[in-house]
């Protein structure tokens, strides 16, 4: 098969950023009954990516946009999101009740079932997350509280109620949380235990440490599984607010919070944290060491998760030589003990960044010795990348 210099090279820039993009959007793989349980148990939007099989526009944002680092982020910050086929028998009820015309359709689903934004047709990265913001804005039931706040209403069920449309239009909450526990002498009843939890959104905050006062008898209220995710959330917060201002100190107490709060989750939780500041800044030495911590914590000699992590480290400092170096151990780990040809396309791919390409084309062919045949799209890939060497 006969290719441009022009096709060659940028099918194989294509094939190696699609090879190298596992932390994109991360989809729900349940039924769409419990994609409603779950937006309704998390207070979160659902999106759904309305496709079909043969669509150009939707395979090219299965590929491009939705495995995007930054979508990633902001999708799976804010929404369940799923795919439906929607020529697929199974999805017949979902499609009789959500009808669309085109492909793919883009909707935003609340809990109960009401469409709250849809958009036809494909989008880059930055478009999609700008329709993620409208339909968060249009979600927005602050407003209905906001007026009658402003008028003077203190009603504790009106705060309580203003406080979580605040939290899930991702609005500050705390002076209002704060303004109505601090005219409560009795915080152990039932409902001001409710609003502490509710209010808990950063773990720089008072409201946090009171949740930690009272855990037990929120526990008994809501369950061990509720409390530890709200404290993991806002322990996040207080981290992503750390990297928003580099504020080490911060990110330092959001990890001891974490740790007070949560001692199971404790240490992945810093070294996942440390590695989020490090990309931040730009540090791909601090970036290496927390890299290095996650794997004797987490990662160990699991090959699916080592070969995460090596996506990880070439995609946050593809031009570090230190962190090619050990990109280039651990690729050569999860190659062997798990044998896939996309472990060693990877691992091919690091050769390839080092300016070693005998030893990236002897891998990649090695990767297509390994083939099997659920792959047939890779191998096209592969042969993209031999020819781009």
């Amino acid at each position: 098969m006969k290719y441009t210099v022009k096709t060659i090279v940028t099918l194989a820039l294509s094939a190696f950023t699609t090879l190298l993009s596992a932390q994109g959007i991360e989809f729900f793989h349940g039924t769409w009954a419990e994609a409603l349980e779950k937006a309704k148990a998390e207070e979160r939007l659902i999106f759904v990516d309305a496709f079909a099989s043969w669509c150009g526009p939707c395979k090219r944002m299965a590929s491009q946009t939705f495995p995007d680092p930054k979508a990633g982020e902001f999708f799976n910050a804010n929404f369940v999101n799923l795919k439906i086929d929607m020529e697929k028998p199974e999805n017949a009820e979902f499609a009789g009740k959500y009808p669309v015309g085109s492909y793919p359709t883009l909707m935003f689903i609340d809990a109960t079932g009401k469409i709250v934004l849809k958009e036809i047709g494909a989008k880059n990265v930055d478009q999609l997350i700008e329709t993620g913001r409208k339909a968060l804005g249009k979600n927005d039931k602050s407003v209905d509280f906001e007026k009658k706040y402003a008028e003077g209403n203190r009603d504790p069920k009106l705060l309580f109620d203003y406080v979580r449309a605040l939290n899930a239009a991702g609005k500050p909450s705390l002076k209002i949380t704060n303004e109505y526990l601090n005219t409560q002498q009795n915080l152990n009843t039932e409902f001001n235990l409710r609003f502490i939890l509710e209010g808990t959104t950063e773990s720089d905050s008072r409201v946090y440490d009171l949740l930690v006062k009272y855990r037990k008898e929120m526990v008994a209220l809501v369950g061990e599984e509720a409390v530890a995710a709200r404290m993991e959330k806002a322990c996040q917060r207080s981290v992503n607010k750390a990297i928003e201002f580099k504020n080490t100190a911060l990110l330092e107490e959001a990890k001891v919070k974490m740790k007070n709060g949560n001692p199971a989750r404790a240490e992945a939780f810093a070294v996942e944290a440390d590695m989020n500041y490090a990309k931040a800044v730009k540090d791909p030495a601090l970036f290496l060491k927390a890299a290095r911590n996650y794997q004797k914590s987490e990662v160990k000699n699991n090959s699916a998760k080592l070969h995460d992590l090596v996506v990880s480290l070439v995609r946050t400092f593809p031009n570090d030589k230190n962190v090619l170096g050990q990109a280039e151990k651990w690729a050569k780990s999860a190659a062997q003990t798990g044998g896939l040809a996309e472990y060693w396309m990877t691992l091919a791919g690091v050769y390839k960044l080092q300016g070693n390409k005998a030893q990236a084309r002897k891998t990649a062919e090695t990767a297509k010795q390994a083939l099997t045949e659920k792959d047939a799209m890779l191998r096209d890939k592969i042969d993209y990348f031999i020819d781009s060497l």
